[in-house]
């Protein structure tokens, strides 16, 4: 049975993640539309997210080790200063617009930032659920996929009207919303003073790379799989305004391809609790990498916005799992001390296939076209394929006293 406070913290963290999802949208989805109505060409959209991944990338891992240490720079904390920067990041770029040199700065940090706190909103839920607070991780972080699609469907229609200032606009309401809701994180007294030992990270920490890796060996290959299935992800993202407009659509028809795939994500996301409970999180993980590899080969093919939209729909079984199967694998199978960094590097190695595809995609796409680009992200993905079915199959999983076997 859920704790009696778990509708309020739900909430809560529903709203956490629903302003994030609605940001992630303007910002990551929009963030070639933006660009491009600035001045930018495909290539030079290319480089300033690579940019941004990369430093994002290594920022990550950085933060989650002094998070980790249970000093000054807490989960909440740092999600607040992310907020705040985010929020004073676009009302700069509303003061600028045209100015590429300053448009080029502020945005990459703006995304840059949104990707670094990523991870710590997940270790702030279990944070808290350790804690005593009855937050339910996917049905929160599904109904933030939720927001991301109803922004999606409307958001393509009024750029069209009224132009790519508004996404700037529609980041600085979700920031406030952010600011608002992350203040009010305070953990009831109740839990700890009545499970102060429980509470407590237990075992130790891995801050060494190398003890990491062999201590988490199929986590550590795994990464790589992930590396390579988010190259072919963001290709998809970063360009698919292009893509679209090979397909014969617009920004509307981006609207509801991003509407369509983030509303698929819901109840996946909302019902993987129980889904954990009769499939491995392992085995889980390698669907996600097929849906991944199938989702771009389709779109190789592709002829029209139907096969578009039959592409977006294997979000389903792609994103929708991985995103919180990869969650609860780290809060399952590692040390207390280590899943800020574990779920840190999940996003760095998120981000990192970003880099790639950022600066490869947008160079093919200029001097090959669409199809050779998909053609590439597609034969990576498929590697990352089958390195992910190597770790979760071959390679032992560290399991510590609340780990599992998979």
């Amino acid at each position: 049975m859920p704790p009696k406070n778990s509708f309020s913290w739900t909430l809560r963290y529903t709203l956490l993640n629903a302003a994030y999802f609605i940001a992630f949208c303007t910002v990551h989805a929009y963030a070639a539309v933006y660009l491009l109505a600035n001045g930018f060409s495909n290539t030079e959209v290319g480089v300033l997210l690579a940019i941004a991944n990369i430093t994002s990338a290594v920022f990550q891992p950085l933060i989650a080790a002094v998070i980790d240490k249970q000093g000054f720079l807490t989960n909440k904390r740092f999600i607040l200063i992310s907020v705040l920067i985010m929020l004073a990041g676009s009302l700069v770029l509303m003061a600028v617009p045209g100015m590429k040199v300053v448009i080029f700065i502020i945005f990459a940090l703006i995304y840059m930032i949104q990707f670094a706190y990523q991870p710590v909103m997940t270790a702030l839920c279990f944070e808290y659920q350790k804690k005593g607070c009855g937050i339910i991780y996917g049905l929160a972080r599904g109904l933030g996929s939720a927001s991301f699609a109803i922004t999606s469907v409307f958001i393509g229609r009024v750029v069209e009207e009224s132009g790519v200032t508004v996404l700037l606009w529609v980041t600085v309401g979700a920031m406030i919303l952010s600011v608002i809701v992350i203040l009010t994180f305070v953990a009831p007294a109740a839990a700890d003073a009545s499970g102060e030992e429980d509470t407590k990270p237990k075992g130790k920490a891995h801050n060494n790379f190398i003890s990491f890796v062999k201590t988490y060996p199929a986590f550590s290959l795994f990464l790589v799989g992930t590396i390579l299935f988010f190259f072919a992800h963001n290709m998809i993202n970063d360009f698919m305004i292009q893509i679209i407009r090979s397909l014969g659509g617009n920004e509307t028809e981006l609207g509801y391809a991003n509407f369509l795939q983030a509303i698929l994500e819901l109840p996946v996301m909302a019902l993987i609790g129980l889904v954990l409970k009769r499939i491995a999180s392992g085995k889980l993980l390698i669907i996600s990498g097929i849906a991944f590899f199938i989702k771009i080969l389709i779109l190789v093919f592709a002829s029209g916005m139907g096969h578009m939209y039959l592409s977006q729909s294997f979000q389903l079984f792609a994103y929708a799992v991985f995103i919180p199967v990869s969650a609860y694998y780290v809060s399952r199978t590692m040390e207390e001390y280590d899943q800020v960094k574990g779920q840190a590097f999940i996003t760095s190695a998120i981000t990192i296939g970003g880099v790639f595809s950022n600066l490869i995609s947008g160079v093919i796409l200029d001097n090959l076209g669409i199809r050779p680009m998909l053609i590439t992200g597609t034969v990576v993905c498929a590697v990352g394929m089958v390195i992910t079915i190597v770790a979760m199959t071959r390679l032992p999983h560290y399991n510590n006293t609340q780990g599992e076997h998979t």
